[in-house]
């Protein structure tokens, strides 16, 4: 806890987040799945945001994040669902004309964790086995 710094600070911004794709489409199954937790993982990295937990689900998908002080949620969605939507389109072109080029909904959920840390990430890793984000995040 407090490990992470910037230059006069120290920092422990834990979020819960929950975003959809457009109209809740069902759309991330089988290799959109692969590819979406894939690309979510590389731009949470490019911003030096620390995945705690995650799971990709068909509909929907939960993130328990660290996002650094400097960088506020809003801005970091609007970075995620941007980047993440035009990395989608390049890969999958045939979202590119279902949903007039968006891909994801407009808004999201956000909350910060606190003390319910454990609760979240239990609840978050409790979503069924195979939508995890990324298995080696699990302690």
């Amino acid at each position: 806890m407090d490990n992470d710094s910037l230059a006069h600070t120290k920092w422990n911004c834990i979020y819960h987040i929950v975003f959809i794709p457009k109209y809740r489409r069902k759309t991330m199954y089988g290799d959109k799945k692969d590819a979406v937790r894939e690309i979510i993982k590389k731009l949470c990295d490019y911003k030096h945001v620390e995945i705690l937990e995650g799971a990709v689900c068909p509909d929907h998908i939960h993130l328990c994040v660290k996002i650094p002080p400097k960088i506020s949620v809003s801005d970091f969605m609007g970075y995620l669902k941007g980047k993440s939507a035009l990395m989608i389109f390049d890969r999958f072109p045939e979202y590119k004309h279902a949903g007039n080029r968006h891909f994801w909904a407009r808004g999201y959920y956000a909350d910060t964790v606190g003390r319910n840390e454990e609760q979240i990430r239990k609840y978050i890793a409790n979503q069924t086995e195979s939508d995890k984000l990324d298995d080696s995040m699990q302690k």
